[in-house]
């Protein structure tokens, strides 16, 4: 689990298949409204609250995405809405939820350097993947395939990026606005080309 404080009151939350294999939740558990759900995130909020120092009080909205092959981004906003109470009371420790999910098609893999970008096309050419968008931000450099790329079995084609690379916390959306983009496309031919 990794944990990014976007704004003051928005952090981010990255999820790998990985960390709900080990909390035995499975992918289509977690749009489910089951109680491991909840501990998982009570357990991502406490961990936010001593990381990040992230405190919500009152309603918090969620929005979850589910990135192929890669795990799961959820956004945890405070809300600034106020609830309409009546005359009920409410435990401090309840948190309302107001809760999006969403499925993105995008592949992100972040690698250190770009000898760590040289081999893992070494390794994907041969295979037939010659796709790719190839980004560099905040000196690192990341490579986009859509799931329509992939070639094969989806998760030969996710441990080859693993070996080379982690799975990216940051969005195709901010690569593309902020990052500068070093391959239009087409990004693992050129460099296995280029670099032989």
């Amino acid at each position: 689990m990794r944990l990014e404080r976007l704004a003051y009151d928005k952090i981010k939350i990255f999820l790998t298949f990985d960390d709900l294999k080990d909390r035995g939740i499975s992918k289509e558990e977690l749009w489910m409204d089951v109680p491991k759900v909840h501990d998982l995130f009570r357990e991502m909020i406490v961990e936010a609250s001593k990381e990040l120092g992230f405190d919500p009080e009152g309603p918090v909205m969620v929005e979850v995405f589910s990135l192929p092959a890669q795990g799961m981004v959820i956004i945890v906003s405070k809300s600034d809405e106020e609830i309409d109470n009546d005359d009920e009371t409410f435990d401090d420790s309840y948190i309302e939820l107001q809760i999006t999910l969403g499925e993105t098609e995008d592949i992100v893999y972040e690698c250190l350097d770009f000898e760590d970008v040289i081999q893992l096309s070494q390794r994907l050419f041969p295979l037939g993947v010659t796709a790719g968008t190839l980004y560099s931000f905040s000196g690192r450099y990341y490579i986009h395939f859509n799931e329509h790329e992939i070639l094969g079995d989806p998760e030969a084609f996710i441990a080859i990026l693993a070996e080379y690379g982690q799975s990216s916390h940051v969005t195709i959306h901010r690569l593309q606005e902020y990052g500068k983009k070093l391959m239009e496309s087409d990004a693992i031919s050129i460099i296995k080309k280029i670099f032989k």
